[in-house]
């Protein structure tokens, strides 16, 4: 499967399971890209981090694909709009430190509101969540996100 290196720099990939995983082929680079493919990071950050020239990772990330070794995680980058009633949620639920919080939480997590996926605000809200001492609004902020996401989808 050929790749745009372009692509490849905004795109996130995740490991796709695979029973006969240890009779793949590989050499010691495709090896090193596996290890950071995370469903996190965008191949252009596996780039730097490895110090690889994004034509190389392109054909690396597209020979694991061909191999069914990875995949694309869905394209879906969470929005402003998310954003915003996050922060009010969260407001509701803990005060002026909302914000503060979220940004705490998306560091802690890797992530920024830039490149945080679908896949992976689950686990933002949980630790956003934790962080409410109260437990009916604690409720009430997983509840209202839990809608807020199912829209976002």
């Amino acid at each position: 499967m050929a790749v745009d290196p372009g692509d490849i720099l905004a795109q996130v990939f995740r490991h796709m399971s695979r029973e006969d995983f240890g009779e793949v082929s590989m050499d010691g680079k495709m090896l090193k890209v596996l290890l950071e493919v995370d469903g996190r990071k965008k191949g252009g950050d596996i780039a730097r981090k490895l110090g690889m020239a994004p034509e190389e990772i392109a054909g690396i990330l597209s020979r694991l694909m061909d191999k069914g070794m990875i995949e694309p995680v869905s394209t879906g980058v969470i929005n402003g709009t998310f954003f915003k009633a996050l922060k009010k949620e969260l407001a509701l639920a803990i005060g002026p430190l909302a914000e503060v919080l979220i940004e705490n939480a998306l560091l802690d997590l890797g992530m920024s509101e830039a490149n945080i996926t679908l896949d992976s605000v689950a686990e933002l809200v949980d630790v956003l969540a934790r962080q409410i001492p109260k437990r009916e609004k604690r409720a009430i902020f997983q509840r209202r996100m839990l809608q807020i996401l199912k829209k976002a989808r």
